[in-house]
């Protein structure tokens, strides 16, 4: 999959943006901060980004 993410970006394809979630994490937490999350950002914020969550660690 990252072969196939890298190769989509290069040809100038775009993504909406993947969090990726500590399944170790409290389920809670992390759909807390995914609804903080969608309510304090932009519309393209996290386009063409990874991010691991949860972010406040």
């Amino acid at each position: 999959m990252p072969k196939h993410l890298a190769d989509h970006l290069a040809e100038g394809h775009h993504i909406p943006g993947i969090f990726i979630i500590d399944p170790s994490k409290n389920i809670g937490e992390i759909l807390t901060e995914l609804i903080i999350i969608a309510g304090a950002s932009f519309p393209n914020e996290y386009q063409d980004r990874f991010e691991y969550l949860p972010l406040s660690e």
